[in-house]
């Protein structure tokens, strides 16, 4: 059975914002739907800045409101990721740019590289970044997450 798991790996810049939220809105949505056995997720920087930190309190903050925890530590993209995710979905152009640029230099790249937010019904392509922003970006982040799981999680893998 774990053969078949498929994996989907979500990447934003620093790893404690968005990707984290993706990917714990993501696990959940697995879970609620029992597929846990079907499905590797995780989430990463492209950066390193942030490696080994917990998510941003807001955050955390905003997930929790959702019923949804996270023990998630950041963690930057590696050679590896690209070797063994079938999907690597990132949150703006800016990162998208880079997962490309670092595939082009692996032989063998297995994972589709896409915007998470291809995936969104009301079209919104760019999950920004709400580091410097407030607790209602974090929702925003949190709502688009969902929205583009969903979406992600109901087409055929």
């Amino acid at each position: 059975m774990a053969s078949e798991a498929k994996s989907v790996l979500f990447v934003c810049l620093g790893n404690i914002c968005r990707s984290p939220i993706a990917e714990a809105v993501f696990r959940k949505l697995v879970i609620d739907q029992n597929a846990e056995s079907k499905w590797m997720i995780d989430s990463a920087a492209v950066s390193d800045w942030n490696v080994g930190r917990f998510p941003d309190a807001r955050g955390l903050s905003c997930l929790r409101n959702h019923g949804i925890e996270t023990a998630h530590k950041a963690r930057q993209i590696t050679k590896d990721d690209f070797l063994t995710f079938d999907y690597i979905l990132c949150m703006d152009e800016s990162n998208l740019q880079d997962l490309k640029r670092k595939s082009n230099q692996i032989q063998n790249c297995k994972a589709s590289i896409e915007l998470l937010g291809s995936y969104d019904p009301q079209k919104q392509l760019i999950i920004e970044d709400p580091y410097y922003g407030n607790d209602e970006d974090f929702d925003t982040v949190y709502e688009q997450c969902l929205r583009c799981c969903k979406e992600f999680l109901a087409k055929p893998h």
